[in-house]
């Protein structure tokens, strides 16, 4: 698949989306939107790609729905059309979260609206000193309940925290995004890129049948109880004892080498 909206290449199993509008500050249209969704989508079965990066061009990760190409665009149209719209962004959270290889985000920049949402849903966090964040939906007049945040981010942050920044809509810096748990780490602009491919190219080397097995069970016990989680880990690890991988891993460690997982 080759995306014609922004930037997408496969190297070593790492697949790298760059969002490459740098004059709004990587902001979504319509079709980026669209082509976001269909390429996770997508991922979920392309055997050669093992984890995913995606990151922006220029001072930004991403500003959220642009202003003129969305936002102006919405008005004429009646509510089934801006009902097709919000669910589109809301597949496009749900292909993240459903694809089964690791999404590491490397924010460069500014990360508030929907570029918000696509941190969010990305699986490792990484970002510079300089990042701003912001669920800044109640600011612009609608709700802060977009694409998943009221489901995911309380399970990221906790309810309190979720609560204020979904409400308020402030902007706030990378250090308070650390504090709160949204980020892995904050790691400097000269060397984000580097840290966020050595991440994906260690996922990459991983057990790919485990580590979809982790992000499927991470999705699915956000709403179980404790016996359902149990009985859902429970069978996810039989099939992963059945897989391949745990016999590599175990005769590698006899071997006193790294395993080759397939």
């Amino acid at each position: 698949m080759t995306p014609e909206s922004f930037k997408y290449a496969v190297a070593n199993g790492v697949g790298r989306i760059v969002l490459d509008r740098p004059a709004t500050l990587n902001s979504l249209t319509f079709e980026v939107y669209g082509e976001l969704r269909d390429l996770f989508r997508y991922l979920g079965t392309e055997r050669g790609v093992r984890a995913v990066t995606i990151t922006g061009t220029g001072k930004g990760f991403c500003s959220g729905g642009d202003r003129e190409e969305i936002i102006a665009q919405l008005f004429g149209r009646d509510a089934e059309d801006v009902y097709k719209f919000a669910r589109m962004t809301c597949d496009l959270v749900e292909a993240m979260r459903g694809c089964p290889k690791p999404i590491v985000a490397a924010i460069n920049g500014a990360c508030v609206g929907a570029g918000a949402i696509v941190a969010m849903a990305s699986d490792f966090r990484y970002a510079v000193p300089e990042a701003k964040f912001g669920f800044v939906f109640t600011k612009v007049g609608i709700s802060g309940a977009d694409m998943g945040a009221t489901f995911l981010l309380p399970q990221i942050v906790g309810w309190t925290k979720a609560t204020e920044l979904l409400m308020t809509g402030d902007v706030f810096p990378a250090e308070e995004a650390l504090r709160i748990g949204f980020l892995n780490a904050i790691v400097p602009a000269a060397e984000i890129e580097k840290k966020t491919s050595e991440v994906a190219a260690k996922l990459a080397a991983g057990p790919g049948f485990g580590l979809a097995m982790t992000k499927t069970l991470l999705n699915k016990q956000m709403g179980a109880s404790l016996s359902q989680a149990l009985e859902a880990e429970a069978q996810a690890q039989a099939l992963c004892m059945l897989h391949p991988d745990f016999k590599a891993a175990y005769e590698a460690v006899k071997a006193k080498k790294e395993p080759r997982f397939k």
